[in-house]
Formats: structure tokens, C-alpha cells, sequence
């Protein structure tokens, strides 16, 4: 579904059997396998970030990423800024759900309000930093 932009590495992962508790942040993209309690936010707002909650993924709190892929557990808010996909074993607990663009699978089941966001006229574009960027 995320064709249309490029998508940062997977440079992060929370593994199964693994929790975290407390506030998360990274850079790039995040794989969650595990469990967080807490929130999962970019470290940066100004480069590409994503979130991929497997399906033995579980979150408690908010997560912020411009691109998530859900196919486990969230229990909490949840702000896709560009696109959200909702895979078929997904199970989403929430206040609000929002989004640009959203893919739902058939079997994904959510509970709460969704938010069709519109993107402001003026929003500068962000920037996928590789290793060849990033000092050393």
C-alpha cells in the first residue's frame, strides 16, 4: 500500500518476549514484536519515520509515525501522518485513530473514532537520512 513514498530503513526493533516500559522514541522505522508501555514517538519530526507492530505486537499509550502497519495490539491513540494500515489480525483500542490514508484488512477489528486527516497546503516535505548522511 506504501508505494507511493520512500520509506525509511528498519534500523529499530522491540523483539518477542521483550518489554519496554516508558516513553519510546526512535529514528527511521520501528519494529515491534514485543510489548511497550508507554507511548512510541519519532525522535525527529523532520525525517520519514515508521511503525510496524507485528502480530505478537503489543502497545499501551499513543504512537506517532508518519507510516504504521498494525497487525498486532494497540491500546491507545494512534497518528499515522501520512498512511495506516490495519492488517487482518490487527486489534486497535482507541480514543482516535488518525490517518491520510487508510487500508483495512478484512478481519482487523478497531474500536474508536477515525479521523481522516487533510494535509495543510504548506507542509514541507521530510527527508530519509542513509548512512552516507548521517555524521559520524
Amino acid at each position: 500500500m506504501f508505494n507511493q513514498k520512500k520509506h525509511p530503513p528498519m534500523r529499530n526493533a522491540i523483539g518477542a518476549g521483550m518489554q519496554v516500559q516508558g516513553p519510546c522514541t526512535f529514528e527511521d522505522g520501528l519494529q515491534i514484536d514485543g510489548t511497550v508501555l508507554g507511548d512510541v514517538l519519532p525522535a525527529s519530526e523532520q525525517s520519514v519515520s515508521k511503525i510496524v507492530i507485528g502480530p505478537t505486537g503489543q502497545v499501551q499509550g499513543t504512537i506517532r509515525a508518519d507510516f504504521i502497519v498494525i497487525a498486532g495490539t494497540v491500546i491507545g491513540n494512534v497518528q499515522a501522518l501520512e498512511a495506516l494500515e490495519l492488517q487482518a489480525s490487527a486489534h486497535v483500542q482507541s480514543e482516535a485513530i488518525q490517518y491520510r490514508t487508510l487500508e483495512m484488512q478484512t478481519g482487523a477489528v478497531i474500536s474508536g473514532q477515525l479521523q481522516p486527516q487533510l494535509m495543510p497546503p504548506s507542509t514541507p516535505a521530510k527527508t530519509i537520512l542513509t548512512g552516507e548522511d548521517q555524521a559520524v
